[in-house]
């Protein structure tokens, strides 16, 4: 398993949660047997437990309703029925994503720019963020 099947970016929005298609993709995987090493450490964390945490519902949850689909409608369905949020509630999570790290956690801005070296990116100025670094990582950008 060495070239890594890249999910969607984590910008792709399903029912106006961001993240969830790139969430479903990595739970897709991981079930084929085909999710890359470097992904499973964080299946169920970082992002995707963001977005658990706003959506209210649960990792194990996800993983039983993905295994019993076959299409990102049928869990779009499952999705309105079992995580009733706002579409300010929606937004609020697209941000938090967007901007994170804030520019005034010195702890994660050296994160990101440890990974922006690792990766060679240090020129980049246009990755300010986790998910720029993820499209950039994932030659999306």
């Amino acid at each position: 398993m060495n070239d890594p099947i890249y999910p969607r970016s984590p910008r792709e929005t399903m029912d106006g949660w961001m993240h969830l298609p790139r969430y479903l993709d990595k739970i897709r995987l991981h079930l084929a047997g085909k999710l890359h090493p470097d992904y499973q450490p964080n299946l169920g964390k970082g992002f995707d437990e963001k977005w658990l945490k706003a959506a209210g519902v649960t990792h194990k949850q996800m993983i039983e309703v993905v295994k019993k689909s076959v299409s990102d409608g049928e869990v779009c369905d499952w999705i309105r029925q079992n995580a009733k949020k706002s579409a300010a509630e929606k937004t609020a999570h697209a941000r938090s994503m967007l901007d994170y790290p804030k520019a005034d956690d010195a702890e994660m801005q050296a994160r990101l720019k440890m990974r922006k070296e690792q990766a060679g990116f240090s020129q980049r100025d246009d990755i300010k963020t986790f998910v720029d670094y993820i499209d950039a990582d994932e030659k999306r950008s």
